[in-house]
Order: structure tokens, then C-alpha cells, then sequence
């Protein structure tokens, strides 16, 4: 089931929710059945002219072969056609062991052809820390993002019951905790592991 406004704003301020920015209270931005998220500063881009593939089975062709990219406020991140780049949300959240949360795009994003999750578009229950964002922009034109621009939306579901393993417990959670766009830890994963 998804939370409503009014849900949201509960389980927010008795802190079974906790959502934190720097900038801004994150109650003005609940929407009747979501939450808007912004956009961070840091973006991270493949240096793809320096790696013939990315193999999670090969470490080494993960280190290093991300560029990080700090815009000032008020400056735009330009992301070109058909090019691929991780983004940060502005705010920090926390999810207890009995919801989960979706992450979706905007809908005025995607009508200029941003979309803003490529496949993870889920946070599991026990979750802390920023969402990485994989960014792609499907449009023949560049499109300007501005750090602080609204650029998710958040929708909690209940579960029918608390995770008995929820992420902060899981053996293999690679991204608890993170803050900055974070790339793929793929190669962490048991079946990509060395004998």
C-alpha cells in the first residue's frame, strides 16, 4: 500500500522516516502520494576514451574509470545525447525495516527525454544515505541540470511485515552509508568473487 500525503508527513516526523538536506525542509516538498527529492552537486562521468569495457569480473576495470565533477551553485551540468552520468540527491534518507521506497523520475524531466534511475529504482528497507541517480538523457539536444532542482520523486510502501534482513544487516549491502554518487560495486557481488 502507498502512503498518502498525510502518511508521509507521519512517519517523517515521528522519525520512522528520517529524510535530511542541508537547504531546505524536506516537509514542504510532500506531494499527495510522494516526496520530492533535489538534486546534489557532484556528478560522477565514465571516462570511457580511457576503458575498452567494464568486466565485473576483471576489479580493475572499475577503478578509476569515473571522473567526479563538483558544480557551484547556480551553474548547470550539461548532460549531452545518449550520454550516461550518476547524480546524487541533495537529501539523506533513512528507511526502517518495514517500508520501501520507489524512486521515480518527473514527469517534466522525462518529457525532455531525462530519465533519472535506469533500473534502480528501489530503496530497501533499512537503507541510509543518499540515492545515486543514473542519469541518461534519451533527447537530441543537451539538457541543463541545476544542483537543487527538484529531480524525484519518492513513493513509501508498506511491506506485510518488517524485513528479517533488512539492507543494514544484509552481508553484501555495498551502499549503506554512501554520499556521494556511488558506482557500481558489482564486482563485490558473491558470484564475481575470486576463489
Amino acid at each position: 500500500m502507498i502512503l498518502s500525503d498525510k502518511d508521509i508527513r507521519l512517519v517523517v516526523l515521528s522519525g520512522r522516516v528520517r529524510v535530511t538536506s542541508p537547504k531546505r525542509d524536506v516537509m514542504e516538498h510532500i506531494h499527495a502520494s510522494s516526496m520530492d527529492l533535489h538534486l546534489g552537486s557532484i556528478f560522477k562521468i565514465y571516462e570511457h576514451s580511457r576503458f575498452a569495457v567494464l568486466d565485473p569480473k576483471k576489479p580493475e576495470s572499475f577503478i578509476g574509470n569515473t571522473r567526479t565533477i563538483e558544480v557551484k551553485e547556480g551553474e548547470s551540468f550539461i548532460v549531452q545525447p545518449g550520454e550516461f552520468i550518476l547524480g546524487v540527491t541533495e537529501e539523506t534518507l533513512t528507511v526502517p525495516d518495514d517500508l520501501v521506497v520507489r524512486v521515480e523520475g518527473r514527469s517534466s524531466l522525462g518529457r525532455l527525454g531525462i530519465i533519472i534511475h535506469s533500473t534502480a529504482g528501489f530503496v530497501d528497507p533499512g537503507f541510509s544515505g543518499t540515492i545515486t541517480l543514473e542519469i541518461s538523457n534519451l533527447n537530441r539536444l543537451p539538457v541543463a541540470l541545476y544542483p537543487g532542482m527538484r529531480v524525484c520523486q519518492l513513493a513509501f510502501e508498506t511491506m506485510t511485515s518488517p524485513a528479517e534482513q533488512p539492507y543494514h544487516l544484509k552481508p553484501f549491502s555495498k551502499y549503506q552509508g554512501q554520499s556521494l554518487p556511488e558506482e557500481s560495486r558489482l564486482m563485490m557481488d558473491p558470484e564475481f568473487s575470486i576463489p
